[in-house]
């Protein structure tokens, strides 16, 4: 599974459904002016993009590993403060922010609650650490469709639905473990269009995360029954995937 891949691959494959969600989360997560956030795990900087129209560049900062991904993000906004850094290992003294927000990213760190306590670390007492992951395990995910078609080929695929964070109240908890207090929790749904099957299937032909690490791993025909398998499953285009993410926000 890799995220080192090009920033118009990942937004292809993810960007369609983060960047609608972007703007619920940054809602969600009381992001105003006069404040200064973090975007934890930017990737190519859905997220990163509302913060900065609320806050101005000056009033963000963003960190992720992949390189690859934060290139595009620096070369958009050149000013911007972005480090290449983890959740784990944040690059910031303590008390700097007034919000720190990781979307879509818990599920992916290695450790959850040093990556939350981090996130705290970083932010001001009383400021705003806020969190969201996709229903993988409830098959609300934008994904649901891709992995209800590998299951049905291989019961035994990884389906992402065991990663942290993807359960509803999950995150409340990982927080609770990470010493965060106020904590309350909820559901952002965003819908997007697909006018083709092509539209939809082509991006996780790219390679990205573990679907698409998925998709390569397969030998030609292993991959026309996947496709073809979520063709079944999917309506007559154009249509709508509606996705929904777990969130949680809470006080340093």
């Amino acid at each position: 599974m890799t995220f080192e891949v090009a920033a118009d691959a990942y937004n292809r494959f993810m960007g369609r459904y983060s960047g609608p969600l972007a703007e619920r989360f940054a809602d969600w997560s009381g992001v105003a002016r006069p404040s200064r956030a973090l975007d934890v795990g930017c990737g190519t900087g859905a997220l990163t993009r509302v913060l900065i129209e609320r806050l101005g560049v000056d009033g963000v900062s963003a960190v992720d590993p992949s390189l690859q991904l934060l290139a595009a993000l620096r070369q958009a906004f050149p000013t911007l403060d972005v480090q290449t850094a983890t959740a784990e290992r944040l690059p910031y003294p303590d008390d700097l922010f007034d919000h720190a927000l990781a979307q879509l990213v818990v599920s992916f760190m290695a450790d959850p609650v040093l990556g939350l306590q981090e996130m705290s670390r970083v932010t001001r007492p009383g400021g705003t650490v806020s969190a969201c992951v996709w229903d993988l395990a409830g098959g609300g995910a934008p994904l649901a469709p891709f992995w209800r078609a590998a299951r049905d080929l291989d019961p035994d695929v990884d389906d992402e639905s065991g990663r942290p964070g993807t359960r509803e109240g999950e995150l409340a908890h990982l927080c609770d473990q990470a010493g965060l207090n106020q904590i309350e929790d909820t559901a952002l749904t965003v819908t997007v269009r697909h006018p083709t099957f092509e539209d939809w299937w082509v991006p996780y032909t790219f390679g990205v995360g573990p679907a698409g690490a998925h998709v390569r791993s397969l030998d030609e025909m292993a991959r026309a029954r996947l496709r073809e398998r979520c063709r079944q499953l999917l309506p007559d285009p154009p249509f709508y995937i509606m996705a929904t993410a777990w969130a949680v926000r809470a006080r340093a």
